[in-house]
């Protein structure tokens, strides 16, 4: 018994020894595992080496926590980048949605309570009501009128130049650029996406598809801006083989574009009435008909009136001298020259009851002073230009208007009391400006007021003589050219001076 018992004691102590050993193993395997990683010249903790203690552990979980800190802040560099590219990729997309849903409550608004409140829609159109879009806006005088600005895919016709700017001229800013060209673009988009209201209907080419209009189709188009309500954009758009013209309203209330109106315009049945008034002056009459025979016009009737000479008692007898129903008229003196396209201007902005057009004639200077550099000044085809130093916008002349005869014989026609040169058409334009009508006042590049000598009589009332007089002044050239010629004299001096030196120290 004790023999086994021995044996067994000593089977016990092996095993013992076995698990012991093989405890240690798993440990250093363990330790293995989990110790930090270090240079391959490193050496493990607590065999070969320096002794590493608690301050190294420390260390090394603040370098760990320094690392992750690190990659954590990347990656909300990175997640804040995608939520803006995001962002800015969703504006795009509700922008182009915007543009795709064009309605009667406005471009880039779909008359919903997400994306526009009511009560701002509200505002929006009432700022629409109270500017002069849809019905005239009564008016004490011409000084209260704001005129719009005309422009086409390449120039702007502008009224307020001053002493840099020019009256024809590129859109040089470029908010002005992007105005236009947004305004253009949102007209298209009317035109191309009509809504039911719209007052025309899909053409269609000729193959049976779908006819769109682009921006090489835009012919005219007119601004204003009222510093209280907004802009209004009037836009007119013409394919070669369509007859109709395509006419968008838009306003811009401060605020989004907001469409007002668009419609198809036929103007080939609108017969025009061409009335000139004239005494005397049969030279220039006779060029008048030079330049109005090119027009291919074949129609025309002479009414002699034996008395005093009156523009506005002419006008009134050759606006009533039409007997054939509804026509529209344009007033016009013998010294005017226009083109065929302003007489479609003519047409399209004019409509009985509704509206007068009171276009703005540029009007040229004194040939023998613009071109005094040159033998003979050029043919007149090749004076029409719209320069600073060749001409201006006469906007002080309301002569030259076009309006249906039912709208001329209703308002009650010129004031026969006014006599002999200048008044009447003032009076008549006040008259508009007092109504209903929409009075629509913008330069036009077709029209044209040929210079002439001018003399001002001393039977005009002093009124009478202080226009004419300013009228006369205001023909005859530019600030620049005047300037020259105010300072001629000194100019000569300055040259001859300038030769005298030259000459000395040549023979020096």
């Amino acid at each position: 018994m004790s023999r086994r018992g021995s044996v067994l004691h000593i089977r016990t102590h092996w095993l013992l020894l076995g698990l012991a050993l093989l405890c240690s193993l798993v440990l250093f395997i363990y330790l293995l595992e989990c110790a930090p990683q270090t240079d391959g010249n490193a050496s493990l903790p607590g065999f070969v080496g320096e002794n590493y203690g608690k301050e190294y552990y420390q260390a090394l979980l603040q370098e760990q926590e320094e690392h992750y800190q690190t990659r954590a802040t990347s990656l909300k560099r990175q997640i804040a980048q995608l939520k803006q590219e995001l962002q800015e990729m969703s504006e795009k997309m509700r922008s182009l949605q915007e543009k795709k849903n064009i309605g009667a409550n406005g471009i880039g608004y779909q008359g919903n309570k997400e994306q526009a409140p009511s009560d701002l829609l509200e505002f929006l159109h009432s700022q629409i009501d109270k500017a002069e879009v849809s019905i005239g806006a009564k008016l004490p005088s011409e000084y209260g009128v704001i005129p719009f600005e005309s422009f086409t895919l390449m120039k702007v016709f502008q009224l307020e130049m001053g002493l840099t700017r020019h009256p024809e001229e590129k859109p040089v800013r470029k908010d002005k650029r992007d105005e236009l060209v947004e305004v253009i673009e949102a007209g298209l988009e009317v035109i191309n996406n009509p809504d039911e209201d719209d007052e025309q209907e899909d053409e269609e080419g000729p193959l049976g598809e779908k006819l769109i209009f682009n921006e090489n189709d835009f012919i005219e188009g007119y601004y204003r801006t009222e510093k209280d309500k907004g802009t209004q954009y009037e836009l007119f758009f013409k394919k070669e083989d369509l007859m109709e013209y395509r006419h968008v309203t838009l306003f811009r209330p401060f605020g989004p574009l907001m469409k007002v109106k668009s419609e198809a315009i036929d103007i080939t049945r609108s017969v025009i009435n061409i009335i000139v008034p004239l005494a005397e002056r049969t030279e220039a009459f006779a060029q008048f008909m030079q330049n109005f025979s090119e027009s291919n016009f074949h129609n025309y009737t002479l009414v002699s009136l034996n008395e005093e000479f009156n523009r506005g008692r002419g006008l009134n007898v050759g606006a009533q001298a039409w007997d054939k129903g509804e026509v529209l008229m344009f007033f016009c003196d013998v010294d005017i020259y226009f083109s065929a396209e302003f007489l479609n201007s003519c047409r399209l902005n004019a409509e009985p009851g509704k509206k007068v057009f009171y276009p703005v004639v540029f009007s040229l200077y004194n040939p023998a002073i613009v071109y005094a550099n040159q033998d003979t000044p050029p043919p007149v085809e090749q004076q029409l230009v719209h320069k600073k130093d060749s001409g201006f916008w006469r906007d002080f002349g309301f002569g030259m208007t076009c309006q249906y005869q039912s709208d001329f014989l209703t308002i009650g026609g010129f004031d026969m009391e006014v006599k002999g040169w200048g008044g009447e058409d003032v009076h008549l334009y006040r008259k508009y400006l007092h109504g209903d009508l929409i009075v629509i006042r913008t330069p036009v590049p077709g029209l044209f007021h040929l210079w002439h000598e001018k003399h001002c009589a001393d039977e005009l009332t002093p009124e009478q003589y202080r226009m004419c007089i300013q009228s006369k002044a205001m023909n005859e050239a530019s600030h620049s050219h005047l300037g020259m010629m105010v300072f001629r004299e000194e100019i000569e001096r300055h040259l001859h001076k300038q030769a005298y030196r030259t000459n000395s120290e040549a023979i020096g």
